[in-house]
């Protein structure tokens, strides 16, 4: 018998950084995805495998997880130890791990892949609500992440649009926009949490200037919010730039980023980072009137690739 489930990657449209300050965060699902095939072996052992390398523990040894070298695979082990606890049974399981969607660039494939796993895992036994499957796969990121909000969890298993805020937490954006994104990967590598204390110990020496960006930056994703229930894209795009300017003021972005909003811009409706900065991905708003001509100029510098916003979050396949 084998269990196999997929969930979407994400992107963060507004609100990185100041969110944790705060503001809200504009997110939604992009029609990459990863999946998760699960099936029962006969050894005691749960194995893991992925394009990111291959991992194996005896069941008997999933409570020493600071064990696992490819630190990444904890979560997944830890949704392995807690469904096999409840369930009481005497099989190993194998888990294999297929992505379209680029590690470690800011796209929340680390959150895809444990609401992917969490489903498939829990599927050899009995199908879980999305709300089930989300409660669990944030527990299991926080196994790596302790401050993690859900928030990637949660647009990846639900999919569609969504506003964040600390207080609020999620409230889906009422809309089926068909909108187009071109995702171009600086290539450059980067540490989300050392991103995340550099915005702080900026914070701290600014702390005038970064409530005004505060400020400026919920301005930005009020009148944005209204923009996407509109559809409109000249709009959207400029307070996409204007947001980008916001994240170069705090320090997150690079020579080689600033290079791709340069490109994007000149044919795109808007662009900006996307995730943490330091490195990492870009998105650039486009439709059928220049999509070719921007994917054609960011191609010449970079790795990149068309996505549209995922309305299906976690499938069953």
């Amino acid at each position: 018998m084998k269990s196999v489930a997929s969930a979407p990657g994400k992107i963060i449209l507004f609100g990185e950084h100041f969110v944790v300050h705060g503001t809200k965060a504009v997110l939604c699902s992009i029609d990459k995805r990863i999946t998760a095939t699960s099936q029962f072996v006969d050894e005691r052992i749960v194995r893991i495998r992925s394009s990111l390398g291959e991992a194996e523990m005896d069941i008997d040894s999933l409570d020493n997880l600071e064990n696992v070298q490819q630190k990444f695979m904890r979560p997944f082990f830890h949704v392995a130890k807690k469904t096999l606890m409840e369930n009481s049974t005497k099989q190993g399981i194998e888990i294999t791990i297929e992505s379209e969607i680029p590690a470690g660039v800011g796209l929340g494939s680390s959150s895809s892949a444990c609401v992917a796993v969490t489903a498939s895992v829990n599927g050899l036994f009995r199908k879980l609500s999305s709300e089930e499957v989300v409660k669990i796969a944030i527990q299991a990121e926080r196994t790596i992440f302790e401050q993690n909000s859900g928030a990637d969890s949660s647009v990846s298993t639900f999919g569609g649009l969504v506003s964040y805020d600390l207080k609020s937490g999620f409230q889906p954006i009422p809309s089926r926009n068909d909108l187009s994104f071109i995702i171009s990967n600086s290539a450059q590598v980067h540490n989300t949490q050392d991103v995340v204390r550099q915005v702080r110990q900026f914070k701290e020496k600014n702390e005038d200037l970064f409530n005004r960006l505060c400020k400026e930056e919920m301005d930005i994703i009020n009148n944005a919010i209204i923009s996407l229930r509109e559809n409109n894209l000249n709009k959207l795009g400029l307070l996409m730039l204007k947001n980008h300017e916001l994240l170069k003021q705090i320090g997150v972005s690079t020579e080689k980023i600033d290079l791709l909003i340069k490109e994007a811009k000149k044919t795109a409706h808007g662009a900006k980072i996307t995730g943490a900065g330091g490195g990492g991905c870009i998105i650039a708003l486009v439709d059928n009137s220049n999509i070719k001509d921007t994917l054609d100029n960011l191609r010449k510098i970079s790795d990149c690739f068309i996505a549209k916003i995922d309305y299906d979050g976690l499938q069953y396949v």
